[in-house]
């Protein structure tokens, strides 16, 4: 069977009617059946059935945190493994997806990056998560309005599926979404950042910086040996002024390492002339980390100094530690705590 989702709305099987109708069952009302769409004739539902299938996961693991997010973990039809985490506010319901099995990049301080590549996740599998997510969570995917492409992955080195996700995620008759509330994380490919600028969606970039400096950037950024700072600023500097969309800037603190009062002053001298923003992330402690993170006065310190050079800083204070679901831990590992807990066996088969 072939993987519906990697359609646009305007490709999906039928004449326009019901393409129509088919495309706000899958994104407005998170079919994940044909036997759903009640409001199809019961020959067309049998016959999607056979050629196409909605769900791309075998099995689908939730985990829910003490602080009310979840982390998911998806098997996928091959067998590999992703994951993706749920974090629901006051006034938003955002998403962080996963781009990739495992990750090419390698940070030191990332527990995905100790797991390696597996391989690409396809345009179905980014956006299968968000309706599972749905699914599980009793709402409809268009209630989840934030999506940010920061779990497992390298999104700009698996641009053409990102791409073609995202897509589906903007166009009025999929999950209809503000690009100002879609967000692409990148550790810093500037090739992959020249071309999302000249594709104009209006998403916004966040950049994994983590250190204004090479020499310590190396030690922590594999990818750092090809792409320097300066070259990688310049592709920013680019894409802002391509799109006007502020740039984030993404720095995990690290003890010893990034954390001196002299890279705060560089990373806002870097900064002179960019709408950027500082996000500051506390390190998320995973086993077998080779690294451990600022205390929380230095993290303070940090983002004062930073505020004190006219730099906007925030600090993200991270959810969903106790499942191992914060920002750096996604490692395809079952909390101990929690119980086995399956959502959907066999699904879309």
């Amino acid at each position: 069977m072939r993987p519906i989702l990697e359609l646009l709305p305007e490709e999906l099987p039928g004449e326009g009617y019901r393409r129509a109708q088919i495309a706000h069952w899958l994104y407005a009302r998170g079919a994940l059946d044909f036997a759903e769409m009640t409001d199809l004739p019961k020959g067309m539902r049998e016959a999607l059935s056979k050629e196409w299938r909605i769900s791309e996961f075998a099995l689908v693991e939730a985990y829910p945190s003490r602080d009310g997010s979840v982390k998911y973990l998806f098997t996928l039809l091959d067998g590999k493994k992703t994951e993706a985490v749920y974090m629901p506010y006051p006034n938003r319901k955002t998403v962080c997806l996963s781009s990739m099995v495992g990750c090419p990049a390698g940070c030191t301080f990332c527990a995905t990056g100790a797991l390696g590549f597996g391989r690409n996740l396809t345009a179905a599998e980014i956006l299968a998560q968000i309706l599972a997510i749905a699914h599980h969570q009793g709402i409809s995917p268009r209630e989840i309005r934030n999506v940010v492409l920061m779990g497992m992955g390298e999104p700009l080195l698996n641009l053409g599926n990102v791409l073609k996700a995202i897509r589906t995620m903007l166009h009025p008759k999929g999950l209809a979404m503000s690009p100002r509330r879609i967000t692409l994380s990148t550790v810093g490919i500037p090739k992959g950042i020249y071309r999302l600028a000249e594709e104009d969606l209006g998403v916004r970039l966040a950049l994994s910086l983590h250190a204004p400096d090479d020499e310590t950037r190396r030690k922590i950024i594999p990818t750092a040996q090809r792409y320097p700072v300066a070259e990688i600023l310049e592709a920013v500097r680019h894409y802002y002024a391509k799109t006007k969309r502020r740039v984030t800037f993404e720095y995990t603190l690290l003890k010893g390492l990034n954390d001196h009062p002299w890279q705060a002053r560089l990373l806002a001298k870097l900064l002179k002339g960019l709408s950027a923003h500082v996000n500051l992330i506390p390190f998320n402690p995973w086993e077998g980390a080779p690294v451990a993170g600022t205390p929380k006065a230095g993290i303070l310190a940090f983002a004062e100094e930073l505020k004190r050079l006219g730099v906007p800083t925030s600090i993200r204070w991270s959810r969903g530690r106790d499942v191992g679901a914060a920002c750096g831990q996604l490692a395809l590992k079952t909390p101990t705590s929690l119980t086995f807990t399956p959502l959907l066996e066999d699904a879309g088969r």
